[in-house]
């Protein structure tokens, strides 16, 4: 069942995925806060080597080499038990004694996530209607199949090294809720960012089962309810929706622009999805085709909503009570886009919440 905390309801409120083409962090901030003031987030610059998916996250966890030219792991190193060992007692320690953990090892440091100590620093100035406060980590999955060691076996075939990631990023992300929860008095959504479940059933992931999914999901998921946040995931393209449908998973957040077609071939498991209280994080503002955000209007993107909301409507869910569940972001990120275009995505989104809230909500 989804987690017990939230007392809050979506609304059709805006938020974003993280990452943007800013020149700098406090830029970035303040796209954000203009943009979505309700539910703001912390900002990445992918721009920035330490902020890359797959680098933001990796202090404190052993095995892990970031070389000039790959990040890479390797467990056969002299110093790789030691420092395994050191990781175990830390874990233990603050799976044990929760208030140690914002001091541990498994903090995210201001090096690499910049934007969250901004963030933090500047929760005088966000708005008195704020209603939640969105964090992110880059989930195991995506981790596990995106380093590999240095003959390119990737880490998620590999026991040793598969367990360290999903107990450090479970860890990670318990400590940006804690993190969070010190600054700001609102719930605190914190979404596992997983593209790399779009590669499902492709010849690379063959041999990866379901369950140990689910199970690796599992644990980060149990990291962050434990704590006091809410847990979505994020997948930006298609994937095996029944692993996060039949998941504890509080958020399910999609690019709805580009694969709805996909998503409601589960429209029975979605109504009870939402039936347990759990929120759909819907990207209908398009961020992957640069000549589709050019084309686009609120206007046009709110048919394209109400005609993809009609599709799931059924038994108690029609059109206002799909968007009282409904969190309305972009596709994706914008890290890869021009400021430009990175800007009207923000403005489409503040835009779109807005008129869908003024037609449907009274």
């Amino acid at each position: 069942m989804a987690s017990n905390v939230r007392k809050i309801a979506a609304n059709g409120l805006p938020t974003l995925i993280g990452s943007l083409p800013a020149a700098d962090h406090q830029q970035a901030l303040d796209w954000i806060l203009e943009a979505t003031p309700d539910i703001p987030l912390w900002p990445q610059l992918p721009a920035l080597p330490q902020e890359k998916m797959l680098n933001q996250f990796i202090e404190g966890l052993p095995g892990i080499i970031e070389g000039k030219e790959r990040t890479y792991f390797d467990i056969h190193t002299d110093s790789f038990n030691e420092e395994q060992l050191a990781f175990y007692e830390d874990y233990l320690r603050v799976t044990e004694h929760p208030e140690t953990l914002l001091d541990s090892r498994f903090k995210t440091s201001p090096k690499r996530a910049a934007g969250l100590y901004l963030l933090a620093k500047q929760a005088g100035n966000t708005p008195a209607r704020l209603t939640a406060v969105k964090g992110q980590v880059t989930g195991p999955f995506t981790m596990l199949t995106g380093i590999a060691d240095i003959d390119h076996k990737l880490g998620y075939y590999d026991p040793t090294f598969r367990d360290i990631i999903v107990k450090g990023i479970a860890v990670k992300a318990a400590w940006q809720v804690a993190y969070l929860k010190q600054v700001f008095d609102v719930p605190i959504f914190l979404f596992i960012d997983e593209p790399a479940l779009a590669g499902l059933g492709s010849s690379s992931f063959i041999s990866i089962s379901r369950e140990n999914i689910s199970q690796d999901l599992a644990v980060v998921t149990n990291a962050i309810q434990g704590n006091g946040g809410l847990a979505g995931v994020h997948v930006c393209a298609n994937t095996d929706w029944t692993i996060l449908l039949n998941s504890d998973i509080d958020i399910i957040s999609f690019d709805a622009y580009s694969f709805f077609d996909k998503f409601i071939t589960c429209k029975s498991l979605i109504h009870a999805f939402l039936e347990r209280g759990s929120f759909i994080a819907w990207g209908i503002i398009p961020t992957g085709e640069p000549e589709h955000i050019e084309k686009e209007t609120a206007e046009s993107l709110i048919q394209r909503w109400e005609k993809q909301a009609d599709l799931l409507s059924g038994g108690k869910w029609d059109t206002g009570s799909l968007l009282e569940q409904t969190i309305i972001t972009p596709s994706c990120g914008t890290g890869s886009l021009s400021p430009v275009l990175a800007r009207k995505v923000l403005k489409l989104t503040k835009e779109v919440s807005a008129e869908l809230r003024k037609k449907y909500l009274k």
